[in-house]
């Protein structure tokens, strides 16, 4: 495909990326440090990650541990973490603050399995207003002869080739979150 397609195939890579990073932060009753990817922490006036003021680890199946680096932040990070969609109360013993994740009901499981499906079709109408866009250039290139017909031929065959495995892709990326969320 022509370099002026390429805007088109990194906008179909990124919608697909975006949607695996929204993946990730929903909680499967296991215990994954990137539930924690969105929340930011008040360091000293500066919104900062919450990766980067401490040490995140999972000790165990359902439980993150945080150890700031700073111990002054343990009440920020616990402030940060209740203001959050998260959903889980925090414990502070003075040093680390412990995140247990309870086992999901299985009603849960299922509205968590619904919310993945959703986000699997936004991505996937994304990828399809990105085909049309680069449909619609390639008409006009076409128009204004700076493309023949069959390097128009060519270019939808190639989109659509690209927008039919951008969308396999998240087929089976959200197969395997609802996959993983099911499995107790």
């Amino acid at each position: 495909m022509d370099d002026q397609f390429t805007i088109y195939i990194e906008k179909m890579h990124k919608t697909h990326d975006n949607l695996m990073s929204e993946l990730a932060t929903i909680r499967a009753g296991r215990a994954n440090p990137h539930v924690l990817d969105r929340i930011m922490v008040d360091y000293y006036g500066t919104p900062t990650p919450i990766q980067q003021v401490g040490n995140i680890s999972v000790p165990e199946a359902r439980l993150i541990q945080i150890q700031p680096w700073d111990k002054t932040l343990l009440k920020e990070i616990e402030k940060a973490i209740n203001m959050s969609e998260l959903g889980i109360n925090p414990t502070n013993d003075g040093t680390v603050i412990r995140l247990v994740f309870p086992e999901l009901t299985e009603e849960r499981r299922k509205e968590l399995t619904k919310d993945v499906k959703k986000k699997g079709e936004e991505a996937k109408i994304a990828i399809r207003n990105i085909r049309r866009d680069a449909m619609d250039l390639a008409k006009k290139l076409e128009k204004s002869s700076e493309m023949t017909e069959d390097d128009l031929t060519r270019a939808t065959k190639d989109i659509q080739e690209l927008t039919d495995h951008m969308c396999e892709k998240i087929d089976k990326s959200v197969e395997a979150k609802n996959k993983e969320l099911m499995t107790v």
